[in-house]
C-alpha cells in the first residue's frame, strides 16, 4: 500500500507535472518521423567480439534485419579509444580518437576503425535505423605520464569527509595524445582538469583522493548525494566546471555527430556528472536547428523512484531516462517466482509515473552475471518481462543484443526465439489503447484494441511455474470480434473462439506469456 501512495504522490507532484515529457519531442528514428511502435536495441554485450569481422561491420551487416524487425534506433558501444586495446570504451582514453590514430597499441578500437564506424552508421541510416553514441564523459583512464600534485584522502563511503591532511602524491593525470598530434583538439589534459583520482603512484596505494592544488574547486555539488557526494566514480575524474574541459567536450559533441551522422546520445553514468554541465551539453548538441530533435537517454542507475524523479525534474524534459526501477522489479520477480505478485510489477516505476520519459529495458551489459550492477533477469521470467515492455503502449522499449543474438555470455536460445516473435508482434499487432486485467497474483493480462490501420492483440502473462491447467483470463476484445477465432502467435496450434459479447478465455502456458491475435492475421 505504501508503494501505491508514493506513486500517487509523485503523479500529483506539481513540479513534475509542469515538465513537458521528453520522448514526444525527440526523434525515435533517423528521419525524425513518427513511426508506429519504434524500438531501440543495445547492440553489444560486455565482451562482444565478432569472430570474423569488426563489430562495426557486424552492425552494418545486421542493419537490414534489424529494420525488418521494426528497430528504429541502435545504441552502439562507446566509439572512443580506450586505455587498452581490448577496452570497451568505458575506460575512456581519447574521445577524439574513434579508431583513426595509433594510440594505446592500436589504430582500431575494440569495435573497429573510424572508417568502418562511419560506413556502418550510413548503412544503418539507409535502412531506417538511427545510431546512438554512448558518451562517456565522467572520467579518463590510461594517462600517458604521471604528475605530482597535492590531495586529501576522503572516506570512500562519505566523500565529504576528509581522512588525511593534505599531502603530495604522483598520479596518472597527464594525457598528451601523442598519436593524434593535436588533430581535432589541441587540449592536453593535466591534473588541473580533474577533481580526483584513485591511485597514488608515489606510495603505490589505492584510495579516493580529492585534488587540492591551487585552482581546484573540489567535488561538484550538482551530483548524486549517494556516498555523501558521488562526483568521483573511477580513474581521473573530470572537472566539468573547468572552462577548457567544457569547451573541449562541447566541441566534441558536435564533431562526433557530424562525423558519424548519429541521431542521438546515450549518456553514461550521469549521477556522477555535474548536472549544469550535462544540461548545457545536451542543449549545445541540439544546435543547429536541424538537430533540435536529437534523441537523448541518460543512465542514472538507481532502483529507487524517489531518487530518480528529482533528476527528471532537474533536466526539464531534455533527456529520457532508463527505467531502472522497472528492471529491478523484473529482476526481483524472476528470483521470487510464483511468490511475486504480478499485479505490482509496475509499482514505483518511471513508466508508470512518467511514461513519456521512460526508456524501458529488461537487461543490459551492466546487469549481466559477473558485472558490477549484476541483476540479471532469469530466463524463466525473460519472455514475460519483454512482453510487458514491447506490447504495451507506454515507454520506449530497448531490447538487448545478449538476449537476441548468439553469444558466449548470456544467450538462451528459447528466449531469443520468443523475443523475435514478441518484437514482430509489437510491430504488427500491439496497437491502440490498452485495457488491463490485473486481477490475479500469478496471472495478469491486457488487451490492445487496435487502430484504424493496425490490429490489436490480447496478452496473458504468468509466473506460476506449475498448476493443474494453463492460467486463463477472461478479456474483452470487442463485439466486432464475436465469433472470430484467435490463435497464439507463439504456438499457432492453440486457438480459441470469441463469444457473442466479444469476450475470450485467453491463456498462456504456466510461467510464460501468451499473445493472441485474430487467426486470419496471425500468418
Amino acid at each position: 500500500m505504501e508503494s501505491v501512495k508514493e506513486t500517487k504522490s509523485w503523479a500529483e507532484n506539481p513540479q513534475l507535472a509542469s515538465i513537458r515529457p521528453s520522448l514526444p519531442r525527440m526523434q525515435l528514428s533517423p528521419d525524425g518521423q513518427c513511426k508506429d511502435n519504434p524500438v531501440m536495441i543495445q547492440f553489444f554485450t560486455w565482451e562482444a567480439k565478432h569472430p570474423e569481422m569488426s563489430w562495426w561491420d557486424h552492425f552494418a551487416d545486421e542493419s537490414p534485419r534489424l529494420a525488418d524487425l521494426g528497430v528504429t534506433l541502435a545504441w552502439l558501444p562507446p566509439p572512443n579509444k580506450a586505455m587498452r586495446e581490448a577496452g570497451q570504451g568505458y575506460d575512456a582514453y581519447d574521445l577524439w580518437d574513434i579508431g583513426e590514430f595509433d594510440q594505446k597499441g592500436t589504430i582500431a578500437t575494440r569495435w573497429g576503425t573510424k572508417e568502418q564506424l562511419i560506413q556502418s552508421c550510413s548503412i544503418a541510416k539507409q535502412h531506417g535505423v538511427g545510431v546512438l553514441i554512448d558518451a562517456v564523459l565522467n572520467h579518463k583512464l590510461g594517462a600517458d605520464r604521471v604528475e605530482t600534485f597535492t590531495v586529501v584522502s576522503v572516506d570512500p563511503w562519505n566523500r565529504l569527509r576528509d581522512i588525511s591532511p593534505e599531502k603530495e602524491i604522483r598520479g596518472w593525470t597527464a594525457f598528451d595524445f601523442p598519436g593524434r598530434q593535436g588533430k581535432y583538439s589541441e587540449l592536453k589534459w593535466t591534473q588541473e582538469h580533474f577533481t580526483g583520482i584513485d591511485w597514488d603512484d608515489l606510495n603505490r596505494t589505492n584510495g579516493v583522493y580529492r585534488i587540492t592544488t591551487p585552482g581546484h574547486k573540489g567535488w561538484s555539488p550538482l551530483v548524486s548525494d549517494e556516498l555523501g557526494n558521488y562526483d568521483y566514480l573511477l580513474g581521473s575524474d573530470i572537472d566539468h566546471s573547468h572552462p577548457q574541459v567544457r569547451e573541449d567536450m562541447f566541441s566534441w559533441s558536435s564533431w562526433i555527430l557530424e562525423e558519424t551522422g548519429a541521431t542521438g546520445y546515450r549518456l553514461d553514468a550521469i549521477k556522477h556528472i555535474d548536472r549544469e554541465f550535462l544540461f548545457e551539453f545536451i542543449n549545445r548538441s541540439r544546435e543547429p536547428s536541424s538537430r533540435e530533435k536529437l534523441f537523448c537517454v541518460s543512465e542514472f542507475w538507481s532502483g529507487n523512484i524517489n531518487v530518480l524523479l528529482p533528476y527528471v525534474i532537474a533536466f526539464q524534459g531534455e533527456t529520457a531516462f532508463f527505467d531502472v526501477p522497472l528492471h529491478d522489479n523484473f529482476s526481483r520477480a524472476s528470483k521470487e517466482g510464483s511468490s511475486y505478485d504480478l499485479r505490482h510489477i509496475f509499482d514505483n516505476t518511471l513508466v508508470a509515473i512518467r511514461p513519456a520519459d521512460a526508456v524501458t529495458f529488461v537487461d543490459n551489459h551492466d546487469t549481466q552475471i559477473g558485472q558490477s550492477l549484476e541483476s540479471w533477469v532469469d530466463k524463466d521470467f525473460k519472455a514475460q518481462a519483454y512482453s510487458l515492455i514491447l506490447l504495451r503502449p507506454d515507454g520506449f522499449p530497448c531490447i538487448f543484443y545478449g538476449d537476441l543474438y548468439p553469444n558466449l555470455e548470456c544467450y538462451d536460445h528459447d528466449t531469443a526465439v520468443i523475443l523475435r516473435q514478441l518484437i514482430l508482434a509489437r510491430k504488427n499487432f500491439a496497437h491502440g489503447p490498452v485495457v488491463d486485467y490485473f486481477e490475479h497474483k500469478n496471472c495478469i493480462g491486457f488487451v490492445r484494441s487496435g487502430s484504424e490501420r493496425n490490429p490489436g492483440c490480447a496478452v496473458v502473462v504468468s509466473n506460476n511455474a506449475s498448476g493443474p491447467s494453463n492460467p486463463t483470463i477472461r478479456m474483452h476484445v470487442g463485439k466486432a470480434a464475436a465469433g472470430a477465432t484467435y490463435s497464439s502467435i507463439l504456438d499457432t496450434s492453440k486457438q480459441l473462439t470469441i463469444d457473442s459479447e466479444g469476450y475470450g478465455d485467453f491463456y498462456s502456458s504456466c510461467n510464460s506469456v501468451g499473445v493472441w491475435v485474430d487467426a486470419r492475421l496471425a500468418c
